[in-house]
This record gives C-alpha cells, sequence and structure tokens, in this order.
C-alpha cells in the first residue's frame, strides 16, 4: 500500500514506482527519437540503462534487508536519475532531437 502523499490528492501522484515506470517509458521513447549516427546510438544506449533502471531498484529497495540497505539501494536510484538528467541536458543541448 502506497504512503499517503500530502503534495497531491490524487494517489497516482504519490505512487513513486508508477512515477519512476513512467519515466522510464517516456526516456524510452526519448532513445527511440534519437539519430542513428555513432553519437545518437551511444547516448541512446547511456540512457536507456541509466533512465530505466531507477524503477527495479526502488523495487528492490522494497525488499530491503535493513535501514542501511534500504537507503543504499535508493541512493543507487538517486545516482541512476542524476545520471539520466545529465544525458538529457545533453541531448538538449547538443541538438539531438528534433523539434516536433
Amino acid at each position: 500500500m502506497a504512503r499517503s502523499c500530502n503534495v497531491k490528492p490524487e494517489a497516482e501522484l504519490c505512487d513513486l514506482k508508477a512515477r519512476l515506470v513512467t519515466f522510464a517509458v517516456r526516456v524510452l521513447r526519448v532513445a527511440r527519437a534519437l539519430p542513428s549516427a555513432v553519437e545518437g546510438k551511444h547516448i541512446a544506449g547511456q540512457i536507456v540503462r541509466s533512465g530505466s533502471s531507477p524503477v527495479p531498484n526502488y523495487a528492490e529497495a522494497q525488499d530491503a534487508e535493513s535501514a542501511a540497505d534500504f537507503v543504499h539501494k535508493l541512493k543507487i536510484v538517486l545516482k541512476e536519475l542524476r545520471e539520466t538528467e545529465v544525458w538529457l541536458r545533453i541531448i538538449v543541448e547538443s541538438n539531438l532531437l528534433k523539434k516536433a
């Protein structure tokens, strides 16, 4: 059962796992839209790995063996999200995606 969230009344906005799944799907769409040139392929591979790993790592944290293990696993989630942010900034600043 998801914990209550004071930010928004809608329960789905408070469900971190669901939000991470949505994020991963959006990252996969970005990766699919990147050009097939060498830089696009490289960044696509990196962003698929870093952008899709937070949700399974978060799910794994739910079964942590200790509080320290839980914190460690959540730090991995945060690390992967930060890496994805960097790749997204590189995509934007290098204009690798055409505007719709």
